[in-house]
């Protein structure tokens, strides 16, 4: 049986990330935007904190984020994701609803 990498520093960072109701938004809207659909056929608020972590998990090429602490490549992508939602919601902070 092999044991699991506990997470650390970023592991704690991404669930934070994936609880954080404003980077689900942008999840919403980075899919519509991504794949051409409206509002309607992708309303805000559909991403849970399971999707974010599904989400983030496939995009970094990972099975759980612990990964995150001993994988550097995964790492490294993991900070993008973080940096382009860190600047998305820079530009969108005015408008976005309160949760």
């Amino acid at each position: 049986m092999t044991e699991q990498p506990k997470g650390g520093r970023l592991a704690r960072q991404a669930a934070m990330l994936c609880q954080d109701p404003a980077f689900r938004l942008y999840l919403d809207r980075r899919r519509r935007h991504k794949h051409g659909l409206s509002e309607s056929q992708l309303p805000d608020g559909t991403h849970n904190q399971d999707d974010a972590r599904d989400w983030l998990c496939q995009a970094c090429c990972i099975e759980s984020r612990a990964e995150l602490d001993h994988n550097p490549q995964a790492a490294e992508t993991f900070e993008g994701i973080r940096q382009r939602y860190i600047n998305w919601r820079y530009r969108t902070q005015p408008t976005l609803p309160s949760y």
